[in-house]
């Protein structure tokens, strides 16, 4: 885990039962953080025991050509993709969800975007047989903007504000592959028999920026006006792009050791 929280000033700003969380990212943790992406990053792309095997089997050097090949090059990608990571890490650590799969490593091209819901968060009551989801929007950009902001309440309003059905199928198979059967039972039933109410939904905005996010994501968060509970996290690090591009040279500086 990455702990931001620990390592950053946090504002909070509570409106009924939604949160807005502005979450600054304290100047002497920003070598700490860059450390910490670079160990954790790799396992997001490939499964450790994927990797394992393929370090017993065939050795360093091919082990490392794996992970490279997976990898993305353009910019726009891995400021993408570290959102993602953040975001996720974020409701590992710090929510009552738990995100079932690393979405990334399905990415069919590692210089594209993977398409649907960016991260889908699962919360099981294993008391009543029940499942609640967490509907998550992650943003990275250097300057935070309002045209950002409404793409990402779109997105997250699509579907009436559900799981897009092709994402909780999309989770679910990579479960039943990975051999998570329990739960890719409870993920279906609930979209193809139960039905998703409004009440087992959650929406979550994680935005990453170089910007201050307090104004216009506070100014977002307060103006929605549909019955779904929302968060709002933004996270702030001044040396945003540094911090992207320190991580992916510190992942190929390891593989080259």
């Amino acid at each position: 885990m990455l702990n931001i929280t620990d390592k950053s000033v946090i504002t909070d700003i509570s409106q009924g039962h939604h949160s807005f969380k502005k979450v600054e990212l304290k100047g002497t943790e920003f070598q700490n953080l860059i450390e910490e992406l670079i160990n954790l990053l790799p396992n997001y792309y490939i499964d450790p025991l994927s990797m394992a095997r393929t370090l017993e089997r065939l050795g360093k050097p091919a082990a490392a050509a794996k992970l490279r090949i997976k990898l993305p090059e353009v910019t726009k990608i891995r400021s993408g993709d570290i959102g993602e990571i953040l975001t996720t890490d974020y409701i590992d650590e710090k929510t009552v969800f738990s995100v079932p799969i690393k979405k990334l490593r399905w990415k069919d091209h590692r210089n594209m975007a993977m398409r649907g819901d960016d991260v889908i968060g699962v919360l099981i009551n294993q008391e009543n047989q029940t499942i609640k989801f967490l509907k998550a929007e992650a943003k990275s950009n250097q300057a935070l903007s309002r045209d950002v902001l409404k793409k990402a309440r779109d997105e997250l309003d699509l579907d009436e504000g559900l799981p897009a059905p092709h994402a909780l199928e999309f989770v679910a198979e990579r479960l039943r592959e990975t051999g998570n059967q329990d739960l890719a039972d409870f993920i279906e039933k609930a979209q193809l028999v139960d039905g998703i109410a409004n009440s087992q939904v959650e929406h979550l905005l994680f935005t990453f920026t170089s910007s201050n996010p307090e104004t216009l994501q506070k100014e977002a968060f307060e103006g929605y006006i549909g019955n779904i509970k929302q968060s709002s996290v933004g996270f702030q690090v001044i040396n945003h792009q540094e911090l992207i591009t320190s991580v992916y040279q510190g992942v190929l500086d390891g593989l080259d050791d």
